[in-house]
């Protein structure tokens, strides 16, 4: 085990387990987040490389999951669909993330983590705020926002999932959709991170460990997801994006 997980021990490798079961398990019932809670549970007894070297191939397997569910005709429909949204956040996705040693992330995890706390509280609370139709300047602004906050920090799924919850977006549509953005962004995460060499001979085993886990839970997540109508589906969206826009704030405000 020691030369499979030479920087775990059986301990924290059965810890971590438990931590990608349960944020599979938030994926498959509201399609994102794998990563906050993934980073938010393995940094409490990891260091931040490693935990973010875990949950590269689960990411993976579970967002093209996600995107392939109904089939690959209905993913390629989902891209083409969004193709503006991916289009605008691939650019800036990719620009930015040159950024990342002269720009302050704090600041860019601040800039999202308001607005999209208010927007989800606001939402909870009673509040409607949807968009009557696809808007091509609405569209452009969130695939760009999202991008940044993706090149920059990693995370673009609270500006993402914002956007779609506002149109109204069928659950089984925002899953899939949610999982094509996802998967292209994890396909670029897996790249960066083998070039950054985050993901090496010492920490593929684990990232890799971490698969059938995450997948376990996601499959759970995936059977009570089918179960729930869509006012509930949107009232657990709202309630794990506001959670993951106060974690951005409390990044922003305390590094």
């Amino acid at each position: 085990m020691d030369t499979i997980f030479p920087l775990l021990s059986p301990y924290e490798l059965g810890l971590a387990a438990l931590i990608a079961i349960l944020a599979g398990f938030v994926k498959g019932v509201v399609g994102f987040a794998m990563p906050l809670v993934f980073i938010s549970g393995l940094t409490t007894f990891m260091p931040p490389e490693l935990a973010l070297a875990g949950l590269i191939a689960p990411t993976l397997v579970t967002n093209a999951h996600q995107a392939l569910r109904q089939g690959m005709q209905a993913a390629v429909r989902s891209t083409i669909e969004f193709r503006v949204f991916l289009a605008c956040g691939g650019v800036t996705l990719i620009a930015c993330a040159q950024l990342v040693r002269v720009f302050p992330d704090q600041v860019m995890l601040g800039v999202i983590g308001v607005p999209v706390t208010f927007f989800a509280l606001l939402q909870l609370v009673g509040y409607t705020f949807k968009l009557s139709g696809r808007d091509m300047r609405v569209e452009v602004t969130a695939g760009t926002i999202a991008g940044a906050l993706g090149g920059l920090s990693g995370i673009w799924g609270p500006p993402t999932v914002a956007y779609l919850t506002a149109l109204n977006t069928p659950k089984q549509d925002q899953m899939r959709v949610q999982g094509v953005i996802y998967g292209l962004g994890a396909v670029a995460l897996l790249a960066a991170h083998v070039g950054s060499g985050v993901l090496r001979a010492e920490t593929i085993g684990f990232s890799l460990a971490m698969v059938p886990t995450a997948y376990l839970g996601m499959s759970i997540g995936i059977s009570v997801m089918d179960r729930i109508d869509q006012t509930a589906f949107r009232r657990l969206t709202l309630f794990v994006l506001l959670v993951a826009g106060l974690n951005l704030i409390r990044r922003a405000w305390l590094g």
